[in-house]
């Protein structure tokens, strides 16, 4: 097992990872910017390395200085949280060259799933259902007004290298079609450094369902059922629940068989997410996250399960303290991600928070760096910390999840916490009956 584990992140996620490490004995190591000096992740960290100024560029995404942290601090291991590092392949190979442990999936994986092209082949081949669209990458406009027709429209023109919505059209006819591949081209190569395209039947009213997968070094492969996270804003999740309201537990085997077999057959280590669009009783292939997601602790409220603490073990070259058979999932969880931002216009709002005061009792958890007299950086996402919840069935939930949104108080900057209250009184939320559209329409009409 490792001795210390360096945490290559801030935040709410830093914390999280930390609070792992001390429950398995491993040591922990924060870095953080000069903007992040008093951050909690730091505060508690058993030892801290300033790594740069406030500007991610120059601090959480500064390679050099972060191996350099590694070294004096002489830690065996690397954990990325998301975002930042944690889906940089040439990161993962950096450490390893220097012999620490990227607490991760293999540099190759990293690579394979972060093509978009190249990840959708590989898992057609491995039986997992995709959506109808281009083999490859679309050439010219010539190329895609054919795929489009054999195809139908709307279709969905998308960035191979895409991410987060961005290089992201949509073209509901072919006079729409060379618009949409203009703006795709241009906002791709400016996104990622890649203008690559490839299209894809558009669905009209499809859930986001997610399903969460781990395997390890020693054969053992498992699913851990899925996440809904169909509600959503400019293609960013804004609430995930699990399990999700759409499916059964026939279905949620299915899916979650054929994702396990997939993942063996690709030889995956670690943790991993695979996602899909589900539409009329049909899952669709959408894309394979190599890392640990924001929403996983709606998942580990439904099994049980610490997935940063299986992460670690399986790094360390352990095998999975459990097997498929001893997954079960138990009641219903809901997380809200309570985001620095003015609950209508979503303009962040960074500041000195004056009073923070969490929910708590039964089956509520809140993931958060945040507390009373912290000053909110304007430098980074505006994610304060996430509300998560737990009932014995989702009704259950609901209650809980109402009274704990009117128990959390976050003084000083605006927060999205006046609309999840909103959204908890909406008959469709209340009946699960939403889809990844739903929540654009209802803050439309607010």
């Amino acid at each position: 097992m490792f001795e210390k584990v360096l945490i290559a992140n801030r935040g709410e996620i830093a914390l999280r990872v930390h609070r792992a490490c001390q429950e398995m004995g491993i040591s922990t190591v924060a870095i953080h910017s000069t903007a992040d000096e008093n951050a909690m992740h730091v505060r508690l960290a058993d030892e801290s390395v300033c790594i740069g100024p406030p500007s991610a560029a120059d601090s959480y995404l500064n390679i050099p200085a972060i191996i350099s942290a590694c070294e004096i601090t002489g830690a065996d291991a690397v954990h990325p949280g998301y975002g930042f590092l944690s889906e940089n392949a040439r990161f993962a190979d950096i450490l390893d060259e220097h012999g620490i442990t990227f607490i991760g999936p293999s540099a190759d994986h990293i690579r394979l799933m972060g093509d978009k092209i190249a990840a959708k082949t590989t898992v057609k081949r491995l039986g997992i259902p995709v959506v109808p669209g281009s083999d490859g990458a679309v050439t010219n406009d010539i190329e895609a007004k054919a795929i489009a027709e054999e195809i139908g429209y709307p279709v969905l023109v998308k960035a191979a290298a895409g991410g987060g919505g961005r290089g992201m059209k949509v073209a509901r006819n072919a006079k729409e079609l060379p618009h949409a591949l203009s703006n795709a081209r241009t906002e791709a190569k400016a996104a990622f450094g890649d203008d690559a395209l490839y299209m894809e039947k558009y669905l009209g009213q499809p859930r986001h369902i997610e399903v969460q997968v781990i395997a390890d070094s020693h054969g053992n492969v498992a699913h851990m059922g899925e996440r809904d996270c169909s509600l959503q804003r400019r293609h960013q999740k804004v609430l995930e629940e699990a399990p999700s309201p759409a499916l059964n537990a026939e279905a949620r085997a299915k899916i979650g068989d054929i994702v396990a077999r997939a993942i063996e057959g690709l030889g995956y280590l670690g943790v991993g997410t695979v996602e899909f669009l589900y539409e009329n009783g049909e899952f669709y292939f959408i894309e394979m996250n190599t890392r640990l997601q924001v929403e996983h602790p709606v998942t580990e409220m439904i099994t049980g399960i610490d997935l940063v603490r299986e992460q670690i073990r399986i790094a360390a070259g352990l095998e999975m303290s459990f097997r498929q058979e001893d997954v079960t999932f138990t009641g219903h969880a809901i997380e809200c991600r309570i985001n620095a931002e003015n609950a209508r216009t979503f303009v962040p709002s960074p500041g000195t928070i004056r009073d923070f005061h969490t929910p708590g009792g039964l089956g509520v958890r809140v993931d958060s760096g945040a507390y009373g007299g912290y000053r909110i950086p304007p430098y980074y996402d505006s994610l304060i910390g996430k509300l998560i919840v737990h009932g014995r069935n989702r009704n259950e939930c609901l209650m809980r999840l109402r009274r704990a949104l009117n128990e959390f108080v976050v003084d000083g900057v605006d927060t999205t916490i006046p609309l999840f209250k909103d959204l908890i009184n909406e008959p469709d939320f209340m009946n699960g009956d939403y889809h990844i559209h739903w929540l654009e329409d209802f803050l439309a009409k607010l």
